[in-house]
């Protein structure tokens, strides 16, 4: 067994015993590791201590169920291993800054830290072939695109160490901006009718900030007012297909999963190079969208964009 099997073990445990109080001893014995090898594994391989991390992932799944009014909000922080209403609501505010009472009255979607599938890590799949982890599947391949596509939506620019699923917490923006958009969708004459959506990071005008732009393909050149233009160059793309259970683990989990993989595992392996954008091409935002596309752009060493 691999180290970072050892560690998914514990990882995988922690996620199903989050009401019960957790040792990191037992975790040791459980990952076959004295307590401070263990403990030195995790932090590397999880990128968060131990301890840290299951505050996290009780913060996140907290988070999932406080919607639900049927439920006290003592309740849900017992059901997730919170000593109290009080204990989870000072770790709820430190994270998003409003109480879970506040959240209830006025919901926005929130970044939590995501489970880690470290298999993702250590795992190279060649072109065109299925790999399931987690409850996603994720496939890669090539595309080539013979003429420049369009999109019109909105743009924002972001802190980068805010982005979501970089591993903070916090209220997640860049699904207001989505919000945004879909208000006012129907009444842009200029998109197609049935044309994608799109969502694209590319950097910033500042350093330390990247930039977003959320949008649908347009049937027309030029944004009307209030709303920017995005051209998706002609060229050669790395396409990574995904599939989530639903569309909130598609949003909130797949996609960063997904994200990771792509640039830190097959990418690098694979000596590709990409231009500075990575664009998520999703058939529509409703409930029953289940697949998405990261779309990046091969980088012909023209300098050309």
């Amino acid at each position: 067994m691999h180290a970072w099997e050892q560690i998914q073990i514990t990882v995988d445990y922690i996620e199903e015993h989050l009401s019960e109080e957790i040792k990191i001893e037992d975790l040791a014995k459980l990952a076959s590791l004295s307590q401070f090898y263990y403990q030195r594994l995790f932090s590397r391989l999880v990128k968060k201590p131990v301890n840290e991390y299951t505050k996290l992932r009780r913060l996140a799944k907290a988070s999932e169920a406080l919607p639900d009014k049927n439920k006290r909000i003592l309740d849900i922080a017992l059901d997730f291993g919170f000593s109290s209403h009080e204990a989870l609501t000072r770790t709820f505010k430190d994270a998003f800054g409003m109480t879970p009472e506040e959240y209830r009255v006025s919901p926005v979607r929130l970044n939590n830290f995501v489970k880690p599938q470290l298999l993702l890590n250590y795992t190279l799949i060649d072109e065109n072939i299925p790999l399931i982890a987690d409850d996603i599947v994720l496939e890669i391949n090539r595309r080539q695109v013979s003429s420049p596509q369009y999109f019109i939506g909105l743009t924002a620019e972001e802190p980068i160490d805010q982005m979501p699923g970089g591993g903070k917490t916090g209220v997640d923006t860049l699904g207001n901006l989505w919000d945004a958009f879909h208000e006012n969708k129907s009444s842009i004459p200029e998109l197609r009718a049935d044309g994608d959506e799109l969502g694209v990071a590319y950097p910033g005008t500042r350093e330390g900030y990247y930039r977003y732009f959320a949008g649908a393909e347009a049937a027309a050149m030029g944004p009307p007012e209030g709303y920017t233009f995005w051209e998706l160059p002609k060229g050669e793309y790395i396409v990574c297909s995904f599939e989530a259970e639903d569309f909130e683990h598609l949003v909130m989990d797949a996609v960063y999963k997904a994200h990771k993989y792509l640039f830190e595992t097959w990418l690098p392996n694979h000596k590709l190079h990409v231009k500075p954008f990575a664009a998520e091409r999703y058939a529509s935002h409703t409930p029953d969208t289940t697949t998405m596309e990261i779309w990046v752009l091969l980088d012909d060493g023209t300098g050309n964009l």
